[in-house]
């Protein structure tokens, strides 16, 4: 089975994530893909296959004779959606040997090639999409599929490799994809995610992260006899943000350049919070960034007073690079891997963070592989069979070189 025939399987469970539960998973809902997959690895003759109470999916393609003393080598993808769109009854639409052109999609939605310029290279591959009410949910589904594709054919095909690792999660969207993530029944010495982005892409590098909360307390009066008494918080704190970086904005930085964030702001005259999230993928300035908040916060204390701003700073996420860095076999054999399925390795740094980052920091070394597909979070979600076909070639490829 093509790796496009699973995704086309997968779509059409409803597994989007929410932040709103509180639980793990978070909907009960990825449970149902979770236990399609389970019986599928079983299927497969994956061994060792596990559905845990927390919705992760575990399983083992033991070594082939003569490869057993080679370490684990692990892959993973995660089951969830983004809400950023309408993850239920996704109709996926095969477009057979595209031409290259507009799509007007069932829904009302078009995707034009000079919105997405990329579609014209697509020209002549089976292009797969949503009927564009919904997003497809190749992220990360199009992983799931590339990777029990590797499997099936390592069998089929009677290709030797060491103990390979499957694990599929739930949650990732919302930033919970490890929390519950169990490294010792996994058993891989280091792995891949297999994630989003082009095929051919190879991540290492994400930001270091930081929440902030800057909350500003003001003195309220009647405005008619304010003069040198009232302290209008909200004006504090439009004062505060203006006083931050203004280059250093998501709007205006793009590569390996850091941002402050404004996500959230509420305010009357006597109290005002703001929210933000601090991001760089270098460790000194991602501690200056913070200091500069901090900083901030001490002058205004000055001009009106001590307490008036106060500034909580809680790290969530560093840069994997610092523990990929000791295992650069995992970057330099992926790029063969890649070279070796006929494509030139993409490497760009993750503007963001990723379950990779979070699993390297817990002790598995974890960069991340492209799937092939475009526009995520989207009704414009889209993805090709040939280009799945290539990230099946590349997990073949890191199979049998990690086979000792």
């Amino acid at each position: 089975m093509r790796a496009y025939e699973r995704l086309l399987q997968y779509v059409k469970f409803h597994t989007t994530s929410s932040e709103e539960t509180h639980t793990h998973p978070s909907t009960e809902r990825q449970f149902a893909l979770a236990k399609y997959l389970e019986q599928e690895m079983r299927a497969l003759g994956l061994q060792n296959v596990l559905l845990d109470d927390h919705c992760y999916v575990y399983g083992t393609l033991p070594a082939t004779p003569g490869h057993e003393a080679a370490p684990g080598l692990g892959f993973i993808a995660h089951m969830d959606t983004s809400d950023e769109a309408s993850g239920e009854n996704v109709q996926p639409i095969v477009h057979s040997d595209y031409n290259g052109e507009d799509i007007a999609l069932p829904a009302g939605v078009t995707l034009d090639t000079v919105r997405f310029p990329f579609l014209k290279d697509l020209k002549g591959q089976t292009l797969i999409t949503s009927d564009g009410s919904t997003l497809l949910g190749a992220d990360d589904k199009a992983g799931i599929a590339e990777i029990l594709t590797m499997a099936e054919r390592l069998q089929a095909e009677k290709i030797p490799h060491g103990k390979i690792c499957i694990a599929f999660t739930p949650d990732e969207e919302i930033g919970e994809g490890s929390d519950f993530f169990d490294l010792e029944r996994f058993g891989a010495a280091y792995a891949y995610t297999v994630d989003g982005g082009d095929v051919g892409g190879l991540e290492y590098e994400n930001f270091n992260a930081a929440s902030a909360v800057v909350t500003v307390r003001g003195f309220s009066v009647h405005p008619g006899e304010a003069k040198d008494v009232m302290v209008n918080a909200q004006q504090v704190a439009m004062d505060y943000h203006q006083s931050l970086p203004q280059q250093d904005r998501p709007e205006h930085t793009a590569g390996h350049e850091g941002f402050y964030h404004l996500t959230s702001m509420m305010g009357q005259v006597s109290l005002a919070k703001l929210g933000y999230i601090v991001r760089d993928h270098d460790l000194q300035k991602f501690e200056q960034r913070k200091q500069t908040m901090r900083a901030l916060a001490e002058k205004f204390n000055r001009q009106y007073g001590p307490g008036t701003v106060t500034v909580q700073l809680c790290d969530t996420y560093y840069n994997m690079l610092e523990k990929i860095r000791p295992h650069w076999h995992l970057i330099e054999n992926a790029r063969k891997a890649i070279q070796k399925a006929g494509l030139t390795p993409v490497e760009e740094p993750v503007r963001g963070g990723t379950d990779g980052a979070m699993l390297s920091f817990k002790g598995l070394p974890c960069p991340n592989l492209g799937t092939g597909g475009f526009n995520f979070h989207g009704v414009c979600e889209c993805i090709t069979a040939e280009k799945m076909d290539k990230a099946v070639e590349i997990l073949l490829g890191l199979a049998e070189i990690y086979k000792g």
